[in-house]
């Protein structure tokens, strides 16, 4: 059995008690009427024949409908999240408009054992928040990335 590994981008804005990071509530029926624990960093698996930052771009475009902002990208690491999937991060300092959101889609058979199948947003909206919201709205597996950035250079207060 290959190990599921997943990729993304954490977009940040300002510094120290201003930190903001952009995420997304995760789109489809099992989510809609959940909030804490119910949203993610814009990430999406890959296969072992794509590197991970190039896996990380494609799910940001996929997931927002727009291109990352330019800059450097630093490394948050990877952690190993409850479900098994191993995922790995990079911060981003930039804006977005989340008003520009345009989500890619995912088909599913809805509702369960009915054969039909219906579209859903991969997520039905982004937000910019602090960190302490964003510890409450992140699924609990990506906490840790919070951390990471908070420890960084780039992001403590001038």
């Amino acid at each position: 059995m290959t190990a599921v590994t997943s990729a993304g981008l954490l977009l940040f804005r300002g510094r120290g008690t201003h930190l903001q990071v952009l995420i997304g509530h995760m789109g489809g029926p099992f989510w809609q009427d959940r909030d804490e624990g119910a949203w993610s960093a814009p990430k999406g698996q890959y296969t072992p024949d794509e590197e991970p930052r190039a896996a990380a771009r494609r799910e940001f475009e996929e997931e927002l409908g727009l291109p990352p902002p330019d800059g450097p990208w630093l490394p948050l690491g990877e952690s190993r999240q409850p479900g098994g999937k191993t995922v790995t991060l990079w911060a981003l300092a930039g804006d977005l408009d989340t008003d520009l959101v345009v989500p890619g889609t995912f088909t599913m058979e809805w509702p369960p054992h009915s054969g039909r199948t219906r579209e859903f947003p991969e997520i039905d909206r982004a937000q910019w928040c602090g960190l302490d919201e964003a510890r409450r709205k992140l699924v609990k597996g990506q906490h840790i990335f919070l951390d990471r950035l908070a420890a960084l250079p780039e992001t403590a207060p001038h």
